[in-house]
């Protein structure tokens, strides 16, 4: 009888196995689609044992179908899958400990609500923040409610516990001069660093603040989806969950882009990379938060100045001069105007300290 091993390998595949240990056709299959990462896997059951061995095999093959679930059908970006993934191996991990024993289906259908709770205090005791023990919640319940659906029973101990209260975080944006002096080369002029290096990183966070786009989508450009200044006023960007959406792009944030077209030294073949290293890769994230942590210190920006606070900044003054919420909402890609919402607070926030300085009774 084949029995089914999972490894938590690069690509979170299943792989079959003989009692023997002889892979089947499908690894072969997998090593002929992916190539060297997968063929790197020496000895999956070996892999399997060794990444959970507090797990039986029958709740191993469902958690790799659950991620399989997550990536393919929810089409859950891959930090999110690896998340969630880390969550249920915790669960799993400390209910093996707390229960004495492998963590088996039935024996997660017989978890009770003081077991969760065990683990919820398991985790804060190891530091764990309430937004942390949040996300670690939610990825637990979404194994729990897969293995539902899929006949395996209801972990109604799951359902049971509230999660844990978070204070409220509102995002921290920019004001408008900062946010659009970032993208001028001119501040970084002293710097040692090829003329077309600095083109290409005030290209990137014109972009951020422009159009407000994530750093991933910035990045994950190609040549191809960004129009020449007079050919074209927006770019379609791949988000979360592989979510594809047209934002608009302004004719200075275009002319920027232009100008580092202009002069890098690298090829600019329609579906190479718009953005890319000193030696011609895509460009990492990393690179651009580099750059943002020494233009802070120039421009004498608090540490909430991040890439990220771009995006933020866009959503924020598109809103105080008038920008509509749903709009808003599209422009960011927000599958939800609740997760838009935020910014309003932003807004209110700042009329109310314009109103307590400058009304003449705010003080009575």
């Amino acid at each position: 009888m084949v029995l089914l091993l999972w490894s938590w390998g690069r690509f979170g595949v299943l792989k079959k196995l003989t009692p023997g240990g002889a892979i089947t056709h499908e690894v072969s299959r997998l090593k002929k689609d992916f190539g060297p990462a997968v063929s790197k896997l020496k000895n999956p059951a070996a892999n399997s044992a060794a990444d959970l061995p507090f797990a039986a095999p029958e709740v191993a093959a469902e958690v790799v179908h659950w991620l399989s679930h997550l990536g393919a059908e929810r089409r859950l970006s891959a930090k999110t899958v690896d998340a969630y993934q880390r969550d249920v191996r915790q669960f799993l991990d400390f209910l093996a400990m707390h229960l004495g024993g492998r963590v088996t289906l039935a024996g997660l259908r017989d978890v009770a609500t003081q077991d969760v709770r065990a683990f919820m205090a398991h985790r804060r005791s190891q530091g764990a923040c309430g937004r942390s023990l949040m996300r670690s919640l939610a990825g637990v319940r979404s194994f729990a409610r897969f293995l539902e659906r899929q006949g395996n029973g209801r972990l109604g101990a799951l359902a049971a516990i509230r999660a844990p209260k978070t204070p409220r975080t509102l995002p921290k944006p920019l004001a408008i001069a900062p946010a659009k002096r970032l993208s001028d080369a001119g501040l970084r002029a002293g710097e040692e660093r090829p003329p077309w290096v600095l083109a290409r990183d005030a290209a990137v966070l014109a972009l951020l603040y422009g159009s407000g786009l994530r750093i991933s989508e910035a990045l994950g450009l190609k040549v191809k989806d960004i129009p020449a200044p007079g050919r074209g006023d927006t770019i379609t960007v791949t988000g979360k969950g592989k979510k594809t959406r047209m934002v608009p792009v302004l004719l200075p944030v275009l002319q920027l882009v232009a100008d580092y077209f202009a002069i890098c030294p690298y090829e600019r073949a329609p579906e190479a990379p718009a953005f890319v290293g000193v030696k011609g890769r895509p460009l990492s994230p990393r690179i651009i938060q580099l750059v943002m942590a020494s233009l802070r210190s120039a421009l004498n920006l608090p540490e909430t100045a991040t890439p990220h606070a771009l995006r933020h900044s866009f959503a924020t003054h598109l809103l105080a001069r008038g920008g509509d919420l749903r709009s808003i909402q599209e422009l960011l890609g927000h599958a939800s105007l609740s997760t838009t919402q935020v910014y309003t607070a932003i807004d209110a926030d700042r009329l109310m300290q314009v109103y307590r300085s400058a009304h003449p009774r705010a003080a009575t």
